[in-house]
């Protein structure tokens, strides 16, 4: 039994129970530590409380959020104010919180601060479940409110520091007591970036889904409300999955916060979301909104990129799309007559599934789209099947036609570089009959613009076959040679030197000497190679004949052509007085050819092109305004007869000569132009007009080089020219032009009342095949006089003969 202990002795450690001792332990460490954080906690509020004071009167003014104006973009329409391009770095379209869409409001709400019509800023519950849930493993939850994040985004850096953190508490407390809930929401929508160069909803309910923000749907407005925790990591269209995952969280949350009903929820989760890609409903018209950009920064430097500016310009939306179509159709018509030059890239496909699903999307995320031009990856490859996929993972199998373009990198004997294997990345498109075609991305580059001459107005403008590739604007920066397009203009000058469609002209070789030159000896050809001798002006200038037009341009003058080409707006120093003029060997832009084509179609006045529409303006303050267009004022540049015969002219080529095709696809006769091909096929060129748009249309290399040997004005760029006429004129009735006074109709032909049968220069280019007849001109003693030889008429006799050429 166990001996008792004597009253009153202590007892020794050995006989104290471990119970009894721990808990005295733990109640003194308790007693302990409570007093050391009273004490800490004293102090503590002590420093808190001298920070505040110090930090709180330094707090930005937040005053002036009360009337939010954010930063907004300039915004560029077209005339019938569809959008062609945004600049700033911010692209935003401000909505005021009343006409927010109360499902947008919801999603938002829901997984961002479902709490924030109860709390005053800091949501402490919040702070507190977060806390909880990262403790237990669970995953990171946040505790931000809406009214710390606008805070954050408007006032502070992106730097993780406690003082920063102190001052977003600090923000948000001062605009939660300064500011509304609803002028907090109004912001918190607005400001936020949401990818892709969208800030706030509005803007983000057009890049994603192209659809006003009030038209959302639950699911829309859902996919929408994730992107503001990781724009990149949840956007939609980089990202499907895992945005698709996170939608499908906020629906949930919506749910459990009582903002949509279970079957709401079933049905937002099932909808399948029609994203928006990239340049998918664009006007296509970048290139010109560039060009309107330069002008307005030109006038309010930066300050354009934020003051709202909304710019609306003369290009019309449907033409300007028919003009996109109608050259990246020509080009493409191009390409497939091109060698292969190979797959773009190789990569090694894993074995493993996922990994290898990951390559491709990883590659096709580097290689995107270009427009209907899309990028996939070759899994299988043989002489008569390849299967690709792209990044949706369903296998695309191509044979027949639609391999054909590639026919040589299919081949047993390809060189590696050219080869189609599997982990090729190749470019595929659909066809006219929905099947598959393997292409590649060309090298060739073309343009296109289209005016209205009377008013100088740019209807469409196409300055290359891809911007995101090449934002170079070859309608007004590629400075090419004109080739035969420019030979019209050569055959205006030559009517005030008394040449007439009806006067005869030599097509026979010429030969000049180094000496005449200058240089080298130069024998200039045709381009079919073949002489035809004796032929009048208009069936010369149908053909294209290169030697009867350097004739008409030795009648001319060569100074005397330079100057007046000036007349339509061209650079004479880019054009020397040599005879190679008469070729088209100066330097042009499209921008010109189609100006100075337009002086033709007006009747005489040169009209510049503008690309802003008149009379737009900003909140009232006028941003451009156009002089008024007087086609018989002062900026008439040619008379009236040498615009109506040098039309009849450039009409009977649309009729009969190198772009008779015009006529007979458009199936009207009121359509003008020239084709034109420079020396060795290296610029290909057609320009024309009906009396309502002016066209030039170039197809060729960024760097100068041979198309083809049989590629040309007519068979390359004479196609587009007509697929967007087909398109402009489609509402048009035939609009013929009056004849204006002072011209007779003689023979079947138009003459200068002065330069009738008998009068002018009835020959040039015939002393070998009728001797001592030469060239003979009569003064225009009148508009557009040049320097003129004294009138030689010929003999009666001489005269029916020629007249005689004529009708045989």
């Amino acid at each position: 039994m166990a001996q008792k202990d004597a009253p009153g002795k202590k007892p020794t450690p050995a006989t104290v129970s471990p119970p009894v001792h721990l808990a005295r332990v733990v109640v003194r460490l308790v007693v302990a530590l409570v007093g050391l954080a009273a004490a800490g906690v004293v102090s503590l509020l002590i420093i808190i409380a001298l920070a505040l004071a110090l930090a709180y009167p330094n707090l930005p003014d937040v005053g002036h959020l009360a009337d939010y104006r954010p930063k907004l973009p300039l915004r560029v329409l077209t005339i019938d104010g569809k959008p062609m391009g945004e600049f700033g770095e911010e692209r935003r379209s401000l909505v005021p919180i009343r006409d927010m869409p109360q499902v947008m409001i919801d999603a938002v709400l829901a997984i961002e601060d479902a709490r924030f019509f109860e709390h005053g800023g800091v949501d402490y519950r919040g702070m507190v479940r977060a806390a909880l849930a990262n403790l237990g493993q669970a995953k990171s939850q946040g505790a931000s409110t809406i009214t710390m994040q606008v805070a954050r985004n408007v006032y502070l850096s992106a730097e993780k520091s406690y003082t920063r953190k102190i001052y977003e508490v600090l923000l948000t407390f001062k605009l939660e007591h300064q500011l509304t809930k609803e002028q907090i929401l109004e912001i918190y929508m607005n400001q936020i970036f949401l990818g892709h160069r969208a800030y706030g909803f509005a803007m983000a309910a057009q890049t994603y889904f192209g659809k006003p923000l009030a038209d959302l749907s639950v699911a829309e407005a859902a996919m929408l409300a994730g992107l503001p925790k990781a724009p990149s990591a949840f956007n939609p269209l980089s990202n499907p999955r895992r945005a698709r995952a996170r939608q499908l969280h906020i629906i949930d949350r919506m749910r459990e916060n009582g903002f949509i009903t279970a079957a709401q929820a079933e049905e937002a989760k099932a909808e399948k979301l029609q994203l928006r890609r990239q340049n998918v409903e664009r006007s296509r018209a970048e290139f010109a909104a560039e060009m309107v950009r330069q002008a307005i920064v030109a006038q309010y430097g930066e300050d354009a990129y934020t003051r709202g500016l909304v710019v609306t310009t003369t290009i019309r939306s449907d033409e300007q799309l028919s003009a996109y179509r109608a050259v990246r159709q020509g080009v493409m018509d191009f390409e497939v007559r091109q060698f292969y030059r190979g797959p773009e890239l190789f990569i090694d496909l894993p074995a493993d599934e996922a990994a290898r699903e990951e390559a491709i999307e990883q590659v096709l995320s580097e290689r995107p789209d270009n427009d209907d031009l899309l990028s996939a990856v070759v899994l299988e490859a043989s002489a008569t099947r390849v299967v690709a996929v792209r990044s949706d993972g369903e296998p695309i199998t191509i044979t027949g036609e639609g391999l054909r373009p590639v026919r040589s990198g299919l081949a047993e004997r390809a060189a590696p570089n050219i080869r189609i294997r599997p982990g090729a990345v190749i470019r595929i498109m659909r066809t006219a009959g929905n099947s598959w075609r393997i292409t590649q991305l060309p090298e060739v580059e073309a343009a296109f613009v289209a005016l209205d001459p009377r008013t100088g107005d740019i209807r469409a403008l196409v300055g290359g076959f891809d911007f995101q590739k090449n934002k170079f604007n070859r309608v007004t920066q590629a400075w090419r040679q004109p080739g035969s397009s420019f030979k019209p203009f050569i055959y205006s000058a030559a009517l005030e030197k008394g040449v007439m469609p009806m006067t005869v002209v030599n097509d026979a070789p010429l030969f000049f000497s180094a000496q005449e030159t200058g240089g080298k000896p130069w024998e200039p050809k045709n381009y079919d190679g073949t002489f035809e001798g004796p032929m009048s002006v208009r069936r010369a200038l149908a053909k294209s004949k290169n030697s009867v037009s350097i004739r008409i341009l030795q009648v001319v003058g060569t100074v005397s052509a330079q100057q007046w080409v000036s007349r339509f707006g061209f650079e004479p120093q880019r054009h020397p007085p040599y005879l190679t003029m008469a070729l088209g060997a100066g330097s042009v832009t499209p921008m010109q050819m189609a100006t100075g084509y337009g002086v033709f179609a007006n009747g005489g006045p040169l009209v510049p092109p503008r690309p802003i529409a008149p009379g737009t303006a900003h909140q009232g303050k006028l941003l451009y305004e156009a002089p008024p267009v007087a086609l018989d004022g002062a900026n008439r540049v040619i008379d009236a007869r040498n615009a109506f015969v040098t039309n009849n002219l450039l009409q009977e080529i649309t009729r009969s000569g190198t772009a008779a095709r015009a006529q007979s696809t458009l199936r009207r006769p009121d359509v003008y132009g020239k084709t034109g091909t420079t020396n060795d096929a290296v610029d290909a060129w057609f320009v024309g007009f009906h009396p309502t748009v002016v066209a030039a249309t170039w197809v060729g290399y960024d760097t100068p080089r041979n198309l083809g040997s049989r590629e040309t004005g007519g068979g390359l760029s004479l196609p587009i020219w007509i697929s967007y006429m087909s398109h402009a004129l489609r509402n048009q009735p035939v609009q013929e032009y009056e004849v204006p006074a002072g011209l007779v109709r003689a023979g079947g032909d138009w003459f200068y009342e002065e330069f009738g049968p008998g009068m002018g220069v009835q020959a040039i280019g015939m002393e070998e095949v009728m001797p001592g007849v030469g060239p003979a001109a009569a003064p225009t003693g009148g508009y557009g006089e040049l320097p003129l030889t004294a009138p030689q008429p010929l003999p009666s006799d001489d005269r029916r003969r020629i007249l005689d050429l004529f009708r045989n």
